[in-house]
């Protein structure tokens, strides 16, 4: 039996320096953050019910572990939007089903980015 109860995702990532991290992820998603629900959390929805969080870490041991997929259109599209903010993205790799590409935030966490051929 499926379960069709899902009606979004958020994915966390934790950080030590929020302010850091806040002005680094509104660096190569061109605009602030969509959201912050309160002091310590920033969130952007990046699809339809499909949203990241910056958040600080309650535990400084947390941050830096975290991992976010995001799928594109275009990878290489997504690494010059990267290149132009000035963020650096790794160089793309082709599996043949998909191509993906990903960056570091300052904490350590990993964003990457996959494109489906």
């Amino acid at each position: 039996m499926s379960n069709n109860n899902f009606t979004s995702v958020v994915s966390v990532l934790h950080v030590n320096d929020f302010d850091g991290a806040v002005e680094w992820y509104a660096k190569w998603l061109g605009r602030k953050p969509d959201v912050s629900p309160y002091e310590g959390v920033a969130e952007w929805r990046l699809a339809e019910n499909a949203w990241i969080q910056v958040s600080l870490a309650p535990d400084p041991s947390l941050a830096g572990k975290s991992c976010v997929v995001c799928g594109v259109h275009n990878i290489e599209t997504q690494r010059a939007v990267c290149q132009d903010a000035g963020v650096a993205a790794s160089k793309t790799q082709d599996l043949g089903f998909i191509k993906l590409a990903q960056v570091s935030d300052p904490a350590g966490n990993t964003v990457m980015f996959v494109q489906e051929m």
